[in-house]
């Protein structure tokens, strides 16, 4: 993996949502942001294009975060790729599943736009230092 971050795939059926998010980390963060509205379009996608981090929300219909983490670890077997759900389910049972998922990180919502690239860049550093995906908690950015 390149030691800076560039490339990010936000996975988030809120439309309003994704394009704040969108338009933080690119405008404010620098980074490249592909967008995906569901767990399926994410997975077609990573089919083709392999971002250096997943930001996923949790609650999508159909498939939600959890299973999209899933399916990409155990059928894709994309075990090196960092993944950081964002959620405004945050209490300590939840973020022990989310952990125990091999999530890389968890961004409450609602987020602060203005701290949102520097959340994830810490978070990214963290888990690519560590060599692999590791859970670091909640940040309320």
């Amino acid at each position: 993996m390149s030691a800076v971050l560039k490339d990010i795939m936000l996975v988030e059926d809120d439309s309003s949502i994704a394009e704040i998010a969108t338009l933080t980390l690119e405008d404010l963060g620098g980074f490249s942001v592909v967008h995906c509205a569901s767990g399926f379009e994410a997975l077609t996608v990573l089919q083709k294009h392999r971002p250096q981090l997943i930001l996923m929300d949790v609650m999508m219909p159909q498939m939600d975060g959890r299973e999209t983490l899933r399916q990409i670890r155990e059928e894709m077997k994309i075990l090196d790729l960092p993944i950081i759900f964002m959620s405004a389910r945050t209490q300590t049972h939840e973020r022990a599943e989310y952990v125990s998922l091999g999530a890389a990180g968890m961004i409450a919502k609602p987020f602060d736009p203005m701290k949102l690239s520097d959340t994830v860049r810490q978070m990214w550093h963290k888990a690519v230092s560590a060599g692999e995906p590791s859970a670091d908690g909640i940040t309320t950015s």
